[in-house]
């Protein structure tokens, strides 16, 4: 009887566990220094986990016809669920994941491996200089889903990093990212502001008690130089087990209120989440 046990290891950046779940045959969740990090389920790669991680997967059921083939660019790794999750609703896509754990990497290959078939390139390497040296209208979609820690590092929430973003973006490309805040949300709105020099369309993905100032909380961003399909990524997220609410437009316009786009000098990282917030017991 082969029982999954759960694994332990310290990487370069911290102490990566794989969990096996009990209610699952083979699915997996990843923590590293104790924060969930990523869930991938390995019989069933097109299942999303964790709530965030299924509004950044309607972001990319919609960003295109079903089925069609993107170049995809991802700016953290973790266990490789979004790439596996493409593969498995959009076959064909050829993907980089940039990841700056190697021993992070190491180990999800090792315990996790991709599918056959899966085009995905693993890169370890820092997410702000790989971007800088990648090529110019390569990607359909670029994914950040980047934490140091629990918090987004300072050097991916400039107007230079939007700017390397919206260059390596084609023309139509769309940029989804998963940030953290809570009120008064200065962090959001100055990420708002930023890609607003950049890009012509956003919106925001997240549940109505993280934007009345409720709680800490995830915040996805999509931002784009065509319109995004806000009615339904509403329709999608209104759907979820935890309802989310899609701001866009002059509301978020209004929420974003006299904002400064970030200087290089100014950036800062996300907030510190308060304790337990993305913790597990």
């Amino acid at each position: 009887m082969n029982e999954a046990v759960p694994v332990s290891r310290v990487t370069d950046h911290g102490t990566a566990k794989l969990m096996p779940d009990v209610d699952r045959e083979r699915a997996w969740l990843l923590t590293v220094d104790g924060a969930p990090q990523s869930y991938v389920d390995l019989d069933e790669p097109a299942h999303l986990e964790f709530e965030y991680t299924r509004r950044l997967g309607h972001v990319l059921d919609t960003v295109a016809e079903p089925g069609r083939a993107l170049d995809v660019l991802h700016l953290g790794g973790g266990a490789l669920t979004l790439p596996r999750y493409l593969a498995a609703t959009r076959p064909g896509c050829r993907q980089d994941v940039v990841e700056a754990d190697r021993g992070l990497l190491e180990l999800v290959a090792e315990h996790l491996p991709l599918p056959d078939g899966s085009d995905v390139t693993a890169h370890a390497a820092d997410a702000r200089a790989w971007l800088e040296s990648a090529p110019a209208d390569s990607a359909d979609v670029l994914v950040a889903d980047v934490f140091g820690g629990s918090r987004v590092p300072a050097h991916l929430t400039s107007v230079g990093y939007a700017r390397q973003a919206a260059r390596v973006l084609r023309p139509d490309g769309v940029y989804v990212a998963n940030l953290a805040d809570t009120a008064p949300f200065g962090f959001l709105r100055g990420q708002l502001a930023t890609f607003a020099t950049l890009f012509e369309e956003l919106a925001i993905i997240a549940e109505p008690g993280v934007l009345r100032g409720r709680r800490f909380g995830n915040v996805v961003l999509v931002a784009a130089h065509r319109p995004v399909d806000t009615a339904e990524l509403a329709r999608r997220t209104a759907a979820d087990a935890f309802p989310a609410r899609v701001e866009h437009g002059r509301s978020l316009r209004d929420f974003t209120g006299g904002a400064r786009p970030v200087r290089e000098e100014d950036a800062v990282p996300s907030p510190v989440p308060p304790s337990g917030a993305f913790g597990i017991g």
